[in-house]
């Protein structure tokens, strides 16, 4: 199983901080944003990781993480995304990476506080299809917001104006090696991006979607407000566990 952390896009919505920088080399309290998803990948048992990443500072992730030593890897792998293609294209670029495997996502400025191991060994032992990951969330119309019909996922939508449940899909998705099939027969959405949402709808659509609910708290850290949070729910936690 590969792992593959998306860490490109130019981070607007957080300038002038990422005048400077990429948004996920940004701080969360004591540690670099990007640090939080990989170790979320080590801890689950993936140790084969990727990073794709774009703009004018995609060396400085190499400088910072080099081969991966400081999370007990052996070594990262490093793929360049031009532009903003969006998740899905992104992901796409994985494809050399991760054909003819099962592949873990994650979001480069997604935080989460549970251990996804149980949700990783769930989608080993599935079969083929995709696993994504539920959160409940008062603000659904900022995310992909799925419908649910007791136990299957119907549909995604993205950031709806008028969300059928409240259950946000988190930055965590799971899929086998069809995904790079799925990815070719997209079309860009009105932004000009390849989304994420219509890939998992693409597996909904073959009843191959698998979903879990997740547990503890799960943020992004794309805007300021979220950023400010991400670090108030880590230190939280370390201070509970240290306490």
């Amino acid at each position: 199983m590969r792992g593959i952390v998306l860490a490109g896009g130019l981070g607007t919505r957080l300038a002038p901080l990422t005048t400077i920088t990429n948004k996920h080399l940004l701080p969360v309290y004591d540690k670099p944003m990007v640090y939080y998803p990989i170790e979320s990948l080590v801890r689950a048992g993936v140790k084969d990781i990727l990073l794709v990443t774009g703009g004018n500072y995609a060396g400085d992730f190499l400088r910072l993480l080099g081969n991966g030593k400081e999370f007990g890897l052996s070594h990262i792998d490093y793929v360049y995304q031009e532009g903003e293609g969006g998740i899905a294209e992104a992901l796409g670029l994985a494809e050399y990476y991760a054909r003819g495997q099962k592949v873990v996502v994650i979001l480069g400025d997604n935080i989460i506080q549970d251990d996804i191991t149980p949700y990783v060994n769930a989608f080993r032992e599935q079969g083929e299809g995709a696993r994504i990951l539920l959160k409940e969330v008062q603000d659904p119309e900022r995310f992909g917001v799925a419908e649910i019909d007791g136990d299957r996922v119907v549909r995604i939508e993205e950031k709806p104006s008028q969300p059928k449940s409240n259950f946000a899909v988190t930055g965590i998705y799971m899929y086998d090696d069809n995904v790079f099939d799925v990815i070719p027969t997209l079309t860009p959405s009105g932004r000009g991006e390849l989304e994420i949402t219509d890939v998992n709808n693409a597996y909904i659509d073959r009843g191959q979607m698998h979903f879990d609910y997740l547990n503890g708290w799960w943020t992004d850290a794309g805007t300021f407000e979220s950023l400010h949070r991400a670090t108030n729910l880590v230190k939280a936690d370390r201070d509970r566990k240290d306490g």
